[in-house]
């Protein structure tokens, strides 16, 4: 019988902090695949949020959505380090959708969890399909990583860590927050964290 794995195995496993990028410039649009930028913070909510990742990580690598939202994000966190650009943690594609203004697109709201995430807007994928592009990338990083993205992509990698897709649309994940999780054996994922403000 294998013995649990000792503080020191468990500090050794790579984390996942997963960023969602500042607010863009134009928030009642669907900006999944548009290309738009992001509204950057002041001075001292950028130093704050700097001190406290230097704190939880501080020789993490970093990934980014190769989005100008989230390149601008990780080079105002850290100016002078250019992050690895990983195309599957791009946000959902909406298809037809995409850029369109919030209040034009139908309201999907009633359908229940596993319907909205099988849901594929016309010409773009659906939340499951993100997941299933965005999870080899996941599991493929073997130390712990900074990782600049998307609302849709913290969402699917939650639903990872649940064993549930789905479930993962249940979370709230603002602009410019950190959700933390733990690699374990067997592609599996611990949440340590969820929607922390970087900000405050």
């Amino acid at each position: 019988m294998k013995s649990p794995p000792t503080p020191a195995t468990r500090q050794s496993m790579p984390r996942l902090l997963l960023i969602r990028h500042t607010a863009i410039t134009t928030p009642a649009l669907l900006a999944g695949r548009t290309d738009l930028p992001a509204t950057l913070p002041g001075p001292d909510s950028i130093a704050r949020a700097q001190a406290r990742l230097a704190a939880l990580a501080p020789d993490a690598a970093l990934i980014s959505s190769p989005l100008q939202r989230c390149t601008q994000t990780a080079g105002a966190l850290f100016p002078g380090r250019a992050p690895q650009l990983e195309p599957r943690l791009q946000e959902q594609d909406f298809g037809a959708w995409d850029g369109q203004p919030l209040a034009a697109l139908p309201d999907l709201g009633p359908l229940p969890r596993a319907a909205l995430a099988a849901h594929c807007p016309p010409g773009g994928e659906s939340f499951l399909e993100l997941a299933a592009r965005a999870r080899p990338a996941l599991l493929a990083l073997t130390q712990d990583t900074l990782i600049f993205t998307h609302a849709g992509i913290i969402r699917a990698a939650l639903g990872l860590a649940l064993g549930d897709i789905p479930q993962g649309l249940a979370f709230a994940i603002a602009p410019f927050s950190l959700t933390v999780l733990e690699a374990l054996p067997g592609g599996n994922f611990a949440i340590t964290c969820t929607n922390l403000d970087l900000a405050s």
